[in-house]
């Protein structure tokens, strides 16, 4: 009877299989967009992305999320803009290298549809935001053999929040940049 119920309160309180998955920095994007003279949006990039999904496959809000971006990665397709961006003005890469997120809290929102709450670092100051996320995808098994899962997340932020607030206003009335980017993400992980 003891090893009965010791069996059992081993299979109660034992964690749930957890599986690792590292994102596929080839097959994932981050981008946002920013208004540009309160007439039109201006698009680009963070191009290098690196982190680590570990899914608990029983109970995906117990997941957890980190990624690390190089905010030197960032790429308008003007290189000017770049460099502009590059400087103390904005993402002051010279004293913040990176932009980081950690999950904190998953909700499920619906079916393959989360809401993750985590803190994001950027510019040297750390502010929660909140994902909406679809996905993940059903795993896949690529050409190679590797298990592949990918999800889409969005979510807006206001650059004022992180300290970054450089601007010139127009004569007409508005800015040259906008306060709040859209992001999106695109995210193919692998599973490890």
């Amino acid at each position: 009877m003891r090893r009965l119920i010791s069996i059992a309160l081993l299979l109660l309180v034992r964690p749930a299989f957890a599986s690792t998955w590292e994102i596929d920095p080839a097959h994932t994007s981050v981008q946002f967009s920013v208004r540009h003279l309160m007439i039109s949006n201006v698009r680009g990039e963070l191009r290098k992305v690196a982190g680590t999904v570990r899914a608990d496959d029983q109970d995906p809000t117990r997941s957890a999320i980190e990624a690390t971006i190089d905010a030197a990665s960032v790429d308008t397709r003007e290189p000017k803009r770049d460099e502009h961006l590059r400087s103390a003005d904005f993402l002051d890469v010279e004293h913040y290298p990176t932009i980081t997120f950690r999950s904190k809290k998953i909700e499920k929102t619906g079916d393959r549809r989360y809401k993750v709450v985590g803190d994001l670092t950027l510019h040297g100051v750390t502010h929660e935001v909140t994902l909406a996320v679809e996905g993940p995808t059903p795993p896949m098994t690529d050409p190679r053999g590797s298990v592949r899962a990918g999800a889409q997340a969005t979510t807006r932020i206001d650059r004022r929040d992180f300290g970054i607030t450089w601007s010139k206003s127009l004569d007409g009335g508005g800015v040259v940049v906008g306060n709040e980017l859209d992001v999106t993400i695109d995210v193919e992980a692998i599973k490890k």
